[in-house]
Parts: C-alpha cells; sequence; structure tokens
C-alpha cells in the first residue's frame, strides 16, 4: 500500500506540472488583461510600464519559472480586478461549487443505483422502456437546456422553486452551506437537478449492464440454485459486484461534474467558481483563469487516487499495487 502512494504521488506530480504547463501557455492566447484593466484613455507608454510591473514582458521560460516558483509555495498569483490572492478566491467560491456538486452527486446515487437495479431484475417490464428510454433522451439534452426547461416550469409557471442565487447559508464547522436552511435546499434543487441530469442516465445504464452481467454470473447461479432468497441474491450478492465499475466511473465523473457547473452556474447565477471562471475569461483575469484549471485538475487527480484506494475496500481481491501474487 505504502509503494503504491508513492507511485500515485509522483504520477499526480506530473500530472500536476503538465496542467499547469498547459494552463500557463493558454494565458497568451486570451488576450491582453490590460485592455481590460485601464481605459481607453491611458497612453502606450503608461501600458508599457504597466506591462513590466505586471511582468507580462518578460520571456515565457521566465515567466513559467516564476510562477512555479509561487506556486510551490501555495501562490497561484493575484487577481487583475479583484487585486486578491486566486487561491483564496477560488477557495471562497469553492465551497458552493462542491455543495452543488455534492447535491447532485445524492441524486445521482439516489435514482440510478434502484431504477438500475430494478431495470435489470425485470428486463421485460414496461416501466424498464419507461426508464430506458427517458434515460436515452437525457443523453442528448444539454444541461443548459435542462436548467432552462426546470426554470421556465418551476420557477416562472409554477412559482415554487427560486431561480436564481444561492438563498440562505450557515457555518457549519467552517464550511458555509445551504444545505442546512429551507431557503438554501430550495435555492439547491433546480441547479442540483440539472447538474445530475447529465451524468444520471450514464449511471442508470451503466448499474444495469453490470447488474445484468452479475446475474448472469456462474457464483448468481449457484446462489440461486442453494435455494437462497432472491432479494440476498438480489441486493446481497449480485449489486455488491456492480459497485467497483461504479466507482470508477463516478471517481472520474465528480471531477467532469465540477467543470460541468460553468454552465449550470451560468444559468442560475449560482456563485461557484464555474460562474466566476466565466467571468474571469470575459475580464482576461489570467492567473484567476490558470488558477481555476489547476484547481479543476487537481480534483480529478484526487478523486482518481481516492477511487484506487477504495478498490481494496469494496473488494479485497482488487490487486492496486499491479504486482504479481
Amino acid at each position: 500500500m505504502f509503494t503504491f502512494l508513492v507511485q500515485r504521488l509522483f504520477q499526480a506530480l506530473i500530472v500536476m506540472f503538465v496542467i499547469s504547463l498547459v494552463a500557463f501557455a493558454i494565458q497568451d492566447s486570451l488576450g491582453d488583461p490590460l485592455r481590460e484593466m485601464v481605459g481607453q484613455s491611458v497612453s502606450e507608454e503608461e501600458r508599457q510600464v504597466l506591462r513590466d510591473e505586471l511582468g507580462l514582458n518578460d520571456p515565457y521560460m521566465t515567466k513559467y519559472g516564476r510562477f512555479i516558483g509561487n506556486a510551490l509555495q501555495g501562490d497561484l498569483g493575484t487577481s487583475y480586478f479583484l487585486k486578491r490572492p486566486a487561491v483564496d478566491i477560488i477557495l471562497d467560491k469553492l465551497q458552493a461549487t462542491l455543495e452543488l456538486v455534492f447535491g447532485a452527486a445524492l441524486i445521482i446515487i439516489a435514482v440510478s443505483i434502484p431504477l438500475g437495479v430494478y431495470s435489470a431484475i425485470h428486463p421485460k417490464s414496461v416501466w424498464t422502456k419507461v426508464i430506458l428510454a427517458i434515460s436515452s433522451i437525457g443523453i442528448s439534452v444539454p444541461v443548459f437546456l435542462t436548467a432552462i426547461i426546470l426554470m421556465y416550469i418551476f420557477s416562472i409557471e409554477l412559482n415554487w422553486l427560486p431561480s436564481y442565487g444561492r438563498g440562505d447559508t450557515v457555518i457549519i464547522l467552517g464550511w458555509e452551506s445551504g444545505f442546512f436552511t429551507k431557503d438554501g435546499l430550495l435555492h439547491l434543487i433546480l441547479p442540483c437537478v440539472s447538474l445530475a441530469s447529465i451524468m444520471l442516465p450514464l449511471f442508470i445504464r451503466l448499474v444495469r449492464s453490470e447488474m445484468l452481467e452479475a446475474l448472469s454470473s456462474e457464483y448468481v447461479k449457484f446462489a440461486i440454485a442453494k435455494g437462497l432468497p432472491m432479494n440476498k441474491v438480489y441486493y446481497k450478492h449480485a449489486l455488491k459486484n456492480t459497485m467497483l465499475p461504479l466507482l470508477t466511473v463516478g471517481g472520474v465523473q465528480i471531477g467532469t461534474m465540477v467543470a460541468y457547473t460553468i454552465l449550470t452556474e451560468t444559468v442560475f447565477q449560482w456563485p461557484g467558481t464555474g460562474f466566476l471562471f466565466l467571468e474571469a475569461i470575459n475580464r482576461v483575469d489570467t492567473p484567476l483563469i490558470t488558477a481555476y484549471v489547476i484547481f479543476v485538475g487537481l480534483i480529478f487527480v484526487v478523486t482518481n487516487t481516492i477511487v484506487d484506494l477504495l478498490y481494496g475496500v469494496i473488494n479485497p481481491t482488487v490487486n492496486i499495487t499491479g504486482k504479481g501474487a
């Protein structure tokens, strides 16, 4: 296990180095931040002075070397417009984004597993056909369209749920959340459902296919032949063995959902990192853009590492070290 952790840490460092290289490389393609920072009345001489002060005229390798040196100390730069460290800004907004992702993940787990299991146990049922048809439609509908439709129905027509903002929040153990207030929960429903709609059809079909494979395996047939109750066969033997691939896909998709919050947060004006990222692009706030890309990459790396570690917990027969017995 220790050797595996060292290997994954080394791999994570390489991945984060590549991500930082790519994130930093795209800065020059985003435009001139001075165009957004200063007005038209500023002379070209003054612009050059500002560029020198910000280090924008330095050679690429000089700028990247300075960036890496500061990043190793936890400094990813200072926002040109908010005049605050980019890391602090990202961490402030990250709470709202992770809250959204957590709510969407709960919906995905609570809906996909029962529906996937049901459609596998009753493959010829009318409800199974309905579930598969809806999931097929759900895969093809983009998240922003789902968000707009939900907003139109439940906010504009029915006036049941709020259409934008985060609502009332409280701080629990240093974490600001809307899960513990009625207004906060009401504001969470539509964004979480919209975000969950991206992955929900995929997980329903994944659970169904893995469950069907498990039900056709020899150990399940043997359990049935022994006369075990069918509920025990379904939920103890078959379902347990669908969790490993589900965990694999789920770990990767958590990072994907963090990235997909850009569209959801934009539609619902949710004050998270996705909405912040779009504002940073509009303002050509390159330190903030780079910090966001690195944070999303870090979430991917961390979640994938945790998934690999959980393999051994869910299925002890999995050899995470990759060595032969």
